[in-house]
């Protein structure tokens, strides 16, 4: 049975890591890279803990969660294009993530939460800046460049504080 624990705590830091990110995308920080593109993988990481340390039902329970408490925040905080633009991409690449994190979640441990932030990076990388910017003004296909090179590197670095909270929660229950 799912706890409010289980639940609770990562849903609102989805919540969070998705108006945060949403917020600072709109701050570039060059011509091919935002001040978001180093909060939203943090997502990714969240929904692998959870997946890890309760299941792929109570990852996507997490990411449901965090996708509508998100949307919501963004639509009140966030130009809505790219509330919906989020809310989208966030969605489809948290489910990929989390589906590709199940099929290899045998295997040593940090091919599943390598391989399904990766794959589900480039997926979001594409529909966020193509829903967000298409048709502006706005250079995006440098920015999304530069934001999946980001996310490809967090998706490195989150792998030993991945390991370390895993073993931790592991050494709770």
């Amino acid at each position: 049975m799912t706890t409010a624990r289980q639940i609770l705590p990562p849903a609102l830091a989805m919540s969070a890591i998705v108006l945060v990110s949403n917020l600072l995308v709109q701050f570039p920080i060059n011509p091919w890279l935002t001040w978001g593109a180093f909060s939203y993988p943090v997502a990714y990481f969240v929904t692998d803990v959870c997946n890890r340390t309760s299941g792929p039902s109570v990852a996507r329970r997490v990411a449901w969660i965090g996708f509508a408490v998100g949307l919501i925040l963004s639509a009140v905080f966030a130009p809505l294009r790219i509330a919906l633009a989020s809310g989208t991409a966030f969605i489809v690449s948290q489910l990929l993530d989390v589906s590709i994190f199940n099929r290899l979640r045998q295997k040593t441990w940090w091919q599943a939460p390598l391989f399904g932030s990766a794959a589900a990076s480039i997926v979001d990388t594409s529909l966020f800046f193509g829903i967000a910017f298409a048709g502006s003004a706005i250079a995006w296909l440098p920015l999304a460049a530069g934001d999946l090179g980001v996310k490809l590197f967090m998706a490195l670095a989150l792998l030993p504080p991945y390991r370390l909270l895993v073993t931790r929660l592991a050494g709770r229950n």
